[in-house]
């Protein structure tokens, strides 16, 4: 049985376009404080699938799961404040908090997957 790749994860690929979004809605964005934590935010979520993944134990990898959930916690929360100051216009950022739902909720699915089955074999 051979180890599967963390790039194979949807909830990392889609995490990952999250990122780039936020990374390119806000390049401009003169917040330089804002806009730096809130790409950090981003980018935590799918490089703690990414660091959990590549770790030796399903409960290492849990516990990844759960900082990166962690992480897209504060990410939305973030985004509720970028749009009620303006550094985000509405419909964009209610569009991100759609996605950083989503995502919770598949994060919140890989786990218990991954309680019951060591998703990263194949």
């Amino acid at each position: 049985m051979g180890v599967g790749r963390f790039e194979d994860l949807e909830i990392w690929k889609r995490s990952v376009k999250l990122s780039i979004r936020i990374y390119n809605l806000l390049s401009s964005c003169k917040d330089y404080g804002f806009r730096d934590q809130i790409t950090r935010s981003g980018l935590s979520i799918p490089s703690n699938i990414a660091e959990g993944f590549e770790r030796s134990t399903i409960k290492e990898f849990i516990r990844f799961l759960d900082i990166a959930r962690g992480s897209n916690g504060e990410l939305r929360t973030q985004l509720y404040i970028g749009i009620e100051t303006g550094l985000i216009e509405h419909k964009n950022g209610i569009d991100l908090i759609n996605e950083t739902r989503e995502l919770s909720a598949m994060i919140t699915g890989l786990k218990k997957a991954t309680l019951k089955t060591d998703y990263r074999r194949q």
